[in-house]
C-alpha cells in the first residue's frame, strides 16, 4: 500500500502542476470561457473511455501492467502539452492525459484486493489522500515553475518528469495484488457490466449520485481560476496556493480522519455529511468578497469532498464481487469522467451567459439534490 500511495502521489503531483496553468495557457490562444472549460474537460473525456477498459483489463491481466501502461500514456501527454503551439494541441494533449488517468480505477481495485471490507473506506481514503497531497504540492510547484506566467510550458515538462519517476518506481517496487487464481477467464464487456449495474438498484443509485456530485464539483473546479481572476485579479501563483490550501485540508481528512470517522458513523452518513458540506461551500463562494471569505468557502468544499469521495468509492466497491471490482470501479470512474465533461461545459456556459457566480449557485442546487438522494440510499439500506 505504501508503494501504491507514493506512485499515485507522484502521478497526481504531475497532474496537479498543470491544473492552475491550463486556463492561462488557453487564454494565450484567445480561447473563450466555454473553450477553456471544454479544453479542461477533454481530460475527462479520455478518462471516460479508458477507465472501464483499464478497470476491466486489470481484472483480466492484473493491476500492475495497467498502471505501468497508463503512466507511459501520461508522460507522452505532458510532453505534447509542453510543445503545444495551437489550441487544438491543448485539447489533444489533455485527451491523451485522460486516457492515461484510467489507472485510478486499477489503483482502487488494488486497494480492494489487499483490504477487508471493513477497512475499505480507510484504504480508499489513502488513495484519496495521495490524490489530495498531489493537488497540494502540484499546483504550488506549477505556479513556481511557470515563473508567474512567463514560462507556461515548464510545468508540463515537470509533470512529464514526475510521471516518469512514478513509472520507474512502479516497475521496480509495485507488487501485483491480483493472483492468477483470482483472475476470471472471461470479463464482462462494458455494455454487459453497465446493464448488470443498472439491474442492481443500490448500485445504480450510488453511480447516479457519483455522477451528480462530481458534475457539480467539477463545474466549480474548472471556473474557479476565471472567477478569481475576474474578481480579485489573481494569477497562476495565487491560484496555485489556493489549491495548496485545499489539498492540505483534503489530506488531513482522507489521510488521517476518514478511517476513524467511518468506524464511528459509517460510509452512508459520511456521504450525506460530505454532500451537504459541499453544498454549503458552493453557496458561500458567491458571497466571498475578500481572501478570508474565499478561504472559508474553500475549506467547506475541501472538507465535504474529503468526506464524500472515499465513502462513495468504498460503497461502490462493496457492491461488487471480487472478480468484477476493477470493472465496477471502472464504471464508477467512467461516470465521474462523464460528469467532468458535462459539469464544466454547463459551468462554462453559465459563467459566460449568466455571470461569474452562476455556476456556483446552480451547483449548490444540484448538491442539495444529492443530499436528498443519499438520504434515500440510507433509508433503502435500513
Amino acid at each position: 500500500m505504501g508503494v501504491l500511495f507514493f506512485i499515485v502521489f507522484i502521478d497526481l503531483v504531475g497532474f496537479g502542476v498543470v491544473i492552475p496553468l491550463l486556463p492561462y495557457y488557453a487564454l494565450d490562444f484567445h480561447a473563450s470561457p466555454l473553450a477553456v472549460t471544454s479544453m479542461m474537460s477533454c481530460y475527462s473525456l479520455g478518462q471516460f473511455f479508458s477507465s472501464p477498459l483499464l478497470g476491466r483489463l486489470s481484472d483480466r491481466i492484473g493491476r500492475k501492467p495497467v498502471i505501468l501502461a497508463s503512466l507511459v500514456c501520461s508522460i507522452a501527454s505532458y510532453v505534447w502539452l509542453g510543445f503545444a503551439s495551437a489550441l487544438w494541441m491543448l485539447f489533444a494533449a489533455r485527451l491523451l492525459a485522460g486516457a492515461g488517468a484510467g489507472n485510478i480505477a486499477a489503483a482502487q481495485a488494488y486497494v480492494t484486493d489487499v483490504t477487508p471490507p471493513e477497512g475499505r473506506a480507510k484504504g480508499m481514503g489513502m488513495i484519496g489522500a495521495a490524490l489530495g497531497l498531489g493537488f497540494t504540492v502540484g499546483p504550488a510547484l506549477g505556479g513556481i515553475a511557470a515563473g508567474g506566467g512567463a514560462h507556461l510550458e515548464y510545468p508540463a515538462f515537470l509533470a512529464a518528469a514526475l510521471s516518469a519517476a512514478a513509472l520507474v518506481l512502479a516497475w521496480l517496487q509495485l507488487k501485483e495484488s491480483l493472483t492468477r487464481a483470482d483472475r476470471p477467464d472471461i470479463v464482462a464487456g462494458r455494455i454487459a457490466a453497465a446493464k448488470s449495474a443498472w439491474r442492481r438498484p443500490r448500485l445504480r443509485l450510488l453511480i447516479l449520485m457519483v455522477f451528480v456530485a462530481i458534475c457539480s464539483f467539477a463545474g466549480m473546479e474548472t471556473t474557479f481560476a476565471l472567477w478569481a481572476h475576474e474578481g480579485f485579479g489573481w494569477g497562476p501563483m495565487q491560484i496555485g496556493w489556493i489549491f495548496f490550501y485545499v489539498g492540505v485540508l483534503l489530506v488531513a481528512i482522507q489521510g488521517g480522519l476518514i478511517g476513524r470517522l467511518t468506524k464511528l458513523f459509517g460510509e452512508e452518513k459520511l456521504f450525506i455529511a460530505g454532500a451537504a458540506t459541499i453544498a454549503a461551500g458552493l453557496i458561500a463562494v458567491p458571497f466571498a468578497t475578500a481572501l478570508w471569505g474565499v478561504l472559508a468557502a474553500c475549506a467547506l468544499l475541501a472538507i465535504g469532498m474529503g468526506l464524500l469521495s472515499p465513502s462513495m468509492n468504498s460503497l461502490v466497491s462493496q457492491e461488487a464481487e471480487a472478480s468484477e471490482r476493477g470493472n465496477i470501479l471502472g464504471l464508477s470512474q467512467s461516470a465521474q469522467s462523464l460528469a467532468r465533461i458535462v459539469g464544466p461545459a454547463m459551468a462554462g456556459a453559465a459563467y459566460g451567459g449568466l455571470g461569474r457566480n452562476a455556476p456556483y449557485v446552480l451547483s449548490a442546487v444540484v448538491m442539495i439534490g444529492v443530499v436528498v438522494l443519499s438520504l434515500r440510499l440510507l433509508r433503502g439500506k435500513r
